[in-house]
């Protein structure tokens, strides 16, 4: 029976081999790409390559026209798509998320269809590849590269009493605390009478990653003439 052909059987157990190492990565990381997902990608891509190619090698002789021996595989890496499609989320303030497990969604589809080709050893180094990518060069990019790299934004929301250049005083005072300040609009609150209120400061800032964000809380309630913070981290994860 051909299922039970011993090289059939080796693509396919190389295939569970590879979609289980994408899918603890992922798994690890707590992200939404999991085990059974990524063996399920990679499993049936590499079924799909192989029934493709043995169909071609088959019923080619019956054929009218030369059969493509790769015309499924090619419908695999079109309609895989709409998995990753699923896994990019845009939150809130412009934030993409989920863009690195869709490109794993694909590698795992790619890996499936290089083992059910049968180029074993081109799916084992491109597998490496991957995860060296996603695990390890990250790490050393925050070692070797510019320090922005290992900043992180933070969006407040700051209430601050109307004085005069007190708002100046209280960008100067964040500044003096190591805190970068990208982007700040400060928009007039009235009372319900029309009369002015209190000024509220909108700031995104960048610090270093290994700063917690309830500590940059505390550091904003102690400046004087804050009079309510809230504080939101854009950056939770980089992957």
């Amino acid at each position: 029976m051909y299922l039970l052909e011993t090289s059939v059987l080796i693509k396919l157990g190389a295939s569970i081999v590879f979609g289980m190492v994408i899918g603890l990565e992922r798994e690890l990381r707590k992200k939404p790409l999991g085990l059974k997902t990524s063996l399920v990608i990679c499993v049936s891509s590499c079924l799909l390559t192989i029934v493709s190619i043995e169909s071609a090698e088959r019923y080619a002789e019956a054929a009218i026209r030369p059969m493509d021996p790769l015309r499924l595989a090619a419908q695999i890496v079109s309609g895989i798509g709409f998995l990753g499609a699923g896994v990019i989320l845009r939150k809130q303030n412009d934030i993409i998320v989920g863009l690195t497990t869709a490109a794993m969604i694909w590698a795992a589809c790619g890996l499936g269809i290089a083992t059910g080709a049968g180029f074993y050893l081109e799916a084992f180094v491109g597998l490496c590849l991957i995860i060296i990518s996603v695990e390890l060069l990250p790490i050393i990019i925050k070692l070797v590269g510019p320090a922005s790299l290992s900043d992180k934004e933070i969006k407040m929301d700051l209430t601050v009493s109307r004085a005069d250049n007190r708002v100046v005083d209280i960008l100067n005072e964040i500044k003096a605390r190591d805190i970068k300040i990208k982007h700040v609009r400060i928009t007039d609150i009235r009372t319900d009478s029309g009369k002015e209120g209190t000024h509220q400061v909108q700031l995104v800032i960048m610090v270093h990653e290994d700063r917690f964000t309830a500590e940059i809380y505390h550091e904003m309630k102690q400046i004087d003439f804050i009079l309510s913070v809230q504080i939101e981290n854009l950056s939770p994860s980089r992957r």
